[in-house]
């Protein structure tokens, strides 16, 4: 097959118009177009199977057709980069880790990614999750405006706000007050005998 044909062919495939051949590398470590695809189908799936969802509530939420994002998971078809960023939306992943298990963008070298790392850890719940993600958020952005140096008091007070709201959300999913409690805490009730 000439050159041209193959590249055809491999646009076609990527596409999802074209059937899958065995999987192969071209060499090295980097994967097959269509390798790629089927980690990120297997990971969107993943994700989707920790945030507790079906997959036709995450279609919804991502306002794509079940059987497209089925296919999506499935390795058969490449989304674009809107798609990824609706589905990551939906799932609250990084849109940046499905751009790279896409192949649309490249890996940074020795830049994990944190956002993605909180969200496959299974020993938090979704409420930690989020909270987690929002407090580096925040972290991140009050970074960005300590270096920049641009900050103003009412735009690091948002940030904070955003962040201990976060925190907050996730500790009354754990642990609601009981009505008529307010923010008093069980040790302000507490007396110390000291002597």
């Amino acid at each position: 097959m000439a050159a041209d044909e193959e590249a055809r062919v491999a646009d076609r495939r990527d596409q999802g118009t074209e059937p899958d051949e065995p999987s192969r590398s071209r060499g090295g470590d980097d994967p097959s177009p269509a390798d790629r695809l089927r980690e990120l189908g297997g990971y969107i799936r993943e994700q989707r199977n920790r945030a507790q969802l079906s997959l036709r509530n995450l279609a919804k939420l991502a306002g794509v057709s079940n059987p497209y994002l089925s296919q999506i998971e499935r390795g058969l078809r490449k989304p674009s980069a809107e798609i990824l960023q609706a589905i990551a939306k939906a799932l609250r992943v990084s849109a940046e880790t499905l751009y790279v298990k896409a192949g649309i963008l490249e890996a940074r070298p020795g830049d994990d990614d944190i956002e993605s790392t909180i969200a496959r850890d299974a020993s938090l719940t979704e409420p930690q999750r989020q909270a987690l993600i929002e407090m580096y958020r925040s972290f991140r952005r009050l970074h960005e405006l300590e270096d920049g140096g641009a900050g103003t008091r009412t735009e690091v007070d948002r940030v904070l706000d955003r962040a201990a709201d976060a925190l907050e959300g996730a500790a009354d999913r754990v642990a609601p007050d009981a009505p008529g409690d307010g923010d008093d805490t069980a040790a302000d009730d507490t007396a110390v005998d000291v002597g």
